[in-house]
């Protein structure tokens, strides 16, 4: 069997134990509140993720940027010296520029070290699933290049449906006016958006009550699925600080789809997404037909 090490980033919004339990490295991203820097540690550190939110609760806005050529440079330069090659799986480009800087990367180390092989993909995304996928090929004994013949092929067909039940941070970070948010919060509303084609998180539709947004949710797995119910695939379910309303939309998919690969999965959003969402998003990520354009 070849031996490569799979790597992503901690973007992808899974446990740093189950990630690492799977056997992958991780690159950390980090964020800033009130000029002080976090490192987005993959709830690794027992009370991190409760403190952060606790930050945003007391109306604290963090801020975050991508990963430098010389962070991914130290990154795979460490396993490099260990005569170690690399497939490592990037948060996409639609809502970061950080793959530019690994490919940046990856060119001065191929001049260090000729002799090993490091390949990175833009994920168009930052769904844990892609990267579980990709962990259970590598399990499986397949190589690096068809790895990445599977990723290059597939990732547009990762779905990302995302809504929200609380438009207070979306407020406070400018993405909503203070009115539109306050008559939204009356009122209910909630946003539906998902990912598209470039990997850029759209708002496409509003719903009122979370009720509607769960059916709303579903009702679009169900018509992005060339199977329909019978899907017979994994679906990763990451919610912002509102496990109870995960929890319901997990339910709900689980009753319309009956015959899913294992029972849904249910995490936290991390930091990194989580300082551009605020607390009460719900995401839902499956495969189906190529994500559209819009």
């Amino acid at each position: 069997m070849e031996k490569f090490v799979l790597s992503c980033e901690s973007t992808v919004d899974l446990p740093y134990d189950y990630v690492i339990g799977r056997g992958l490295k991780v690159l950390f991203y980090t964020y800033t509140v009130d000029g002080k820097i976090f490192t987005d540690n993959m709830w690794n550190e027992e009370g991190s993720l409760e403190s952060f939110y606790q930050r945003l609760e007391e109306g604290h806005i963090p801020t975050t940027s991508q990963i430098n050529q010389f962070n991914y440079e130290e990154f795979f330069r460490e396993e490099l010296k260990k005569g170690h090659d690399i497939l490592h799986l990037c948060f996409g480009t639609g809502m970061t520029q950080s793959y530019n800087q690994a490919v940046n990367a990856v060119e001065i180390l191929k001049n260090e070290f000729p002799k090993r092989k490091l390949i990175v993909v833009d994920t168009t995304c930052s769904s844990g699933m892609i990267v579980d996928d990709a962990a259970d090929l590598w399990h499986e004994g397949k190589t690096m290049e068809e790895i990445v013949e599977y990723l290059e092929k597939e990732k547009w067909n990762y779905h990302h449906q995302f809504y929200t039940t609380d438009l207070k941070y979306f407020k406070r970070t400018g993405r909503v006016s203070g009115p539109a948010a306050t008559l939204g919060s009356f009122l209910k509303i909630c946003p539906i958006m998902h990912l598209n084609h470039a990997g850029k998180i759209i708002a496409y539709s509003k719903v009122m009550g979370e009720r509607n947004a769960i059916k709303t949710t579903v009702d679009t797995m169900e018509r992005n699925i060339p199977e329909g119910k019978d899907y017979a695939g994994k679906c990763f379910i990451s919610h912002s600080h509102t496990l109870d309303k995960a929890e319901k939309a997990k339910e709900a998919i689980e009753e319309r789809f009956p015959n899913l690969k294992g029972k849904v999965k249910i995490f936290d959003i991390g930091p990194i997404i989580a300082c551009h969402t605020g607390p009460g998003t719900v995401a839902v990520f499956f495969k189906g037909k190529e994500r559209s354009e819009n």
